[in-house]
């Protein structure tokens, strides 16, 4: 795999990891540490994103 397409995949993942943290936080009674995690797994994504871009 590409470091191209590697980082393609990453930012879409990254895009829907940010759909679900929005939906998450609107939705009433959402499990806080299911959020805390989905905001980490989110931020490694990008810090990933980032190294590979740079």
């Amino acid at each position: 795999m590409s470091v191209s397409s590697h980082l393609e995949e990453l930012k879409k993942k990254h895009a829907h990891l940010k759909d679900e943290v929005a939906q998450a936080q609107r939705a009433p009674g959402f499990d806080e540490l299911v959020l805390a995690e989905l905001k980490k797994q989110k931020l490694r994504l990008k810090e990933e994103i980032y190294r590979l871009s740079s």
